[in-house]
């Protein structure tokens, strides 16, 4: 009788074991301390992102041509629903009315564990017109590839994408300052 008590804990160890999950960790791309990088007074219209990508769980490359789904590492929601949110914090003004439009296609959103993180993107940048009459001005079209060193965890590359997402708005409120004639030099 004594072995069968002990045989049963143990099996019910081992299922308890078996069951068990690893848990899940949530990200942001909205730093700690969100600071608006500009102070350009701009809509963000629109933000897309490659499908492969765009899931609730990160999404690391693997080699040249592999890609990772991580299961215990996710978004705070899509990735395009945290780049939008995370660029309309950047871009924070205190103006009620709009008079740039902003819409921003990632064409590579790559996380690269140890070494980097990538955001390349095609932007416009468009003038809105303010007389209410719905018509949008002229517009100015760029594309823009950061790259920040990443650590080999998926914090550090979190914080890697939210510098990048940093220096895109730097790059656009710059652009937009200057009158939105000429895309940045800078890539």
């Amino acid at each position: 009788m004594a072995h069968a008590a002990k045989f049963a804990l143990l099996g019910l160890a081992l299922l308890l074991t078996a069951c068990r999950s690893d848990p899940i960790h949530y990200h942001t791309l909205t730093p700690q301390q969100p600071t608006p990088a500009s102070t350009v007074d701009l809509e963000l219209e629109r933000v897309s992102v490659p499908p492969q990508v765009d899931r609730p769980q990160v999404v690391i490359r693997e080699g040249n041509s592999g890609l990772a789904i991580l299961e215990t590492e996710w978004w705070g929601a899509s990735l395009a629903d945290e780049l939008h949110n995370a660029l309309i914090n950047q871009f924070a003004t205190g103006s009620t009315q709009s008079h740039l439009s902003l819409r921003v296609d990632v064409q590579r959103f790559d996380s690269v564990p140890g070494q980097y993180a990538l955001f390349d993107a095609s932007w416009r940048l468009r003038a809105v017109n303010g007389n209410g009459n719905g018509k949008n001005g002229a517009a100015l079209n760029c594309r823009s590839v950061i790259q920040t060193p990443a650590g080999p965890s998926i914090d550090d590359l979190v914080l890697a994408h939210q510098q990048n997402l940093k220096r895109f708005t730097e790059l656009v409120s710059r652009t937009a300052s200057s009158g939105a004639t000429r895309c940045p030099s800078v890539r």
